[in-house]
């Protein structure tokens, strides 16, 4: 195998990867460790993601945050034929769904090699892909394994 194959096709992602800040670096270092973390706000109680410097509930700006499940439901969904990014090429088609966890944030995700077509209301679980080392990327999958 050359130096510029590999055997994990999530390897190509790492140049998608978002520049990590001080503000992100919980949700990515949880990924890489293999939880899904999202900020919860310390007063409201309430979830959030993206992260933000202030809770999106009440205001207060006494966030923490938390390993959480991550299962939810496809809110809504696209199927993609086009390879936007060489790194996708061999997942067409794939879905890109929003998916409404069951902590309340909804989130954008992509779900690589469905067996079958999802529906609005399917349930999902998160999937968790090792981009490299230190970084992974946080993917969708039925709940029921199709």
């Amino acid at each position: 195998m050359s130096e510029h194959e590999s055997q994990n096709p999530f390897d190509v992602f790492a140049e998608l990867f978002p520049q990590v800040t001080d503000l992100n670096a919980p949700f990515w270092e949880g990924l890489a460790a293999g939880e899904v973390r999202l900020q919860q706000c310390q007063q409201c109680g309430v979830y959030q993601h993206p992260p933000e410097s202030f809770c999106y509930g009440c205001g207060a700006t006494s966030l923490a945050w938390s390993p959480v499940g991550a299962h939810g439901t496809v809110y809504s969904y696209i199927i993609v034929h086009q390879p936007y990014h060489p790194a996708f090429r061999p997942f067409i088609p794939y879905t890109v769904a929003i998916v409404q966890l069951d902590e309340g944030p909804r989130i954008l995700g992509a779900m690589l090699g469905l067996e079958t077509p999802i529906a609005i209301g399917d349930r999902v679980q998160p999937r968790i892909e090792a981009i490299d080392g230190e970084r992974s990327m946080l993917l969708f999958e039925p709940e029921n394994g199709r």
